[in-house]
């Protein structure tokens, strides 16, 4: 138990910490993309960390399995180096062993990515995507940034403010730049240029349509180049307001319905999706088997000699699932099984490896005492004489 714990600890630590650098890297790039979004006034900042943690199981059993494998390789890597796995083989300690106690916590890992991938990450991503629904049903004019032009209405239409109020409800110096009909020619398009002292939203109770109420200002109509155009003052001028049109992913439906729902369905689409989240529980216990034998270092070779090429297998591995997987949801492959089928080549690859260093060495030849030291017997001594 002392050998077992040992090894356990340092396993684990390590697998927190690669795990924890490669979520730090995967969750930043998904950051900037949505304070790109917040700052282009597409998106609500307030809602940006409720994003994240929503899409945190997503992330996560996708680099758990990952970090887990390199994780093995860092932590038997050193003891390899250091000379302490020699000390545990010299003791009787074999490496089958040593495959025994990591499947130990590869097993925990496997729940764990188990648990995010059958329904803490459908969970995420359907209440992501309300999240986003909820977010994109707001006009865009909930969005405004003040003095920055701002394509509404399908982009038939760019307003701009000046300024806005402390609660946001209030735009000042407002500036809508609107199209006449749809042939999409700027220089034939009867074009309406508005401006305005100010701008409130307006919500009708009956019918919940948002309109712009403009006050103060002035209403130009007309062809750009040419004299006959129209003019009007106002007090004030109510403009409809579009409502944005959602667009969902299919990809982003898979993905957010329950294993329950995948499990009734006969869709090939969604079998592979099924599928696909019992494979990666699966693939934590090969890549474990897979790390044990890849994790042997030569202490004249360095610690991170096999590490690309371990690496490397892994993304062989990863990819291979995600293009079964593709192939058929394309159609192409008609049975959603079939992504069960990356997985044994790659079992296949570990017990070899691990079989090849418990081979035991054959005997040599010649008797058993050939290849030692044979000792002649002095003719005209009694003392023994190497040969």
């Amino acid at each position: 138990m002392i050998i077992f714990r040992y090894l356990c600890r340092e396993l684990l630590g390590a697998t927190l910490a690669v795990s924890a650098v490669l979520l730090l890297m995967v969750m930043s790039g998904r950051f900037v993309k949505y304070l790109a979004e917040a700052a282009a006034g597409d998106l609500s900042a307030g809602i940006l960390f409720s994003l994240m943690g929503y899409r945190l199981p997503g992330f996560l059993e996708l680099v758990v399995p990952l970090g887990f494998f390199v994780g093995i390789l860092l932590a038997y890597g050193r003891l390899y180096i250091e000379s302490e796995m020699t000390v545990l083989h010299a003791c009787g300690f074999s490496e089958r062993q040593l495959l025994r106690y990591t499947l130990v916590p590869a097993l925990l890992v496997a729940a764990l990515v188990a648990s995010m991938s059958l329904y803490l990450t459908p969970t995420g991503i359907e209440r992501t995507s309300h999240l986003l629904t909820a977010d994109k049903t707001r006009n865009e004019f909930d969005h405004l940034v003040p003095k920055k032009f701002v394509a509404t209405g399908g982009d038939r239409a760019v307003y701009y403010a000046d300024g806005l109020s402390d609660d946001k409800s209030t735009m000042h110096d407002v500036f809508l730049a609107e199209l006449g009909n749809s042939r999409g020619n700027m220089e034939t398009d009867h074009q309406i240029v508005t401006v305005a002292r100010e701008g409130v939203q307006l919500i009708d109770p009956e019918t919940g349509l948002r309109y712009l109420v403009l006050r103060d200002g002035y209403r130009y109509e007309g062809i750009p180049g040419q004299s006959d155009y129209r003019q009007m003052a106002f007090s004030s001028y109510e403009v409809l307001l579009d409502i944005p049109r959602l667009r969902s992913k299919a990809s982003e439906k898979l993905q957010s319905m329950s294993t329950a729902a995948l499990w009734k369905s006969d869709n090939p689409r969604e079998r592979v999706n099924l599928h696909w989240r019992f494979s990666l529980p699966v693939l934590v216990l090969i890549v474990a088997i897979l790390a044990v034998p890849l994790s042997r270092t030569n202490p004249r070779q360095g610690r991170y000699a096999k590490m690309i090429p371990a690496v490397l297998l892994y993304i062989v591995y990863l990819v291979a699932l995600q293009g079964v997987r593709g192939a058929i949801e394309d159609g192409k492959i008609e049975q959603a099984w079939a992504i069960w089928l990356v997985h044994p080549p790659f079992l296949i690859l570990g017990l070899l490896l691990l079989g090849g260093r418990n081979r035991k060495p054959r005997k040599p030849r010649g008797g058993p005492n050939a290849g030692g030291d044979a000792r002649v017997h002095g003719a005209s001594g009694g003392s023994d004489v190497p040969a």
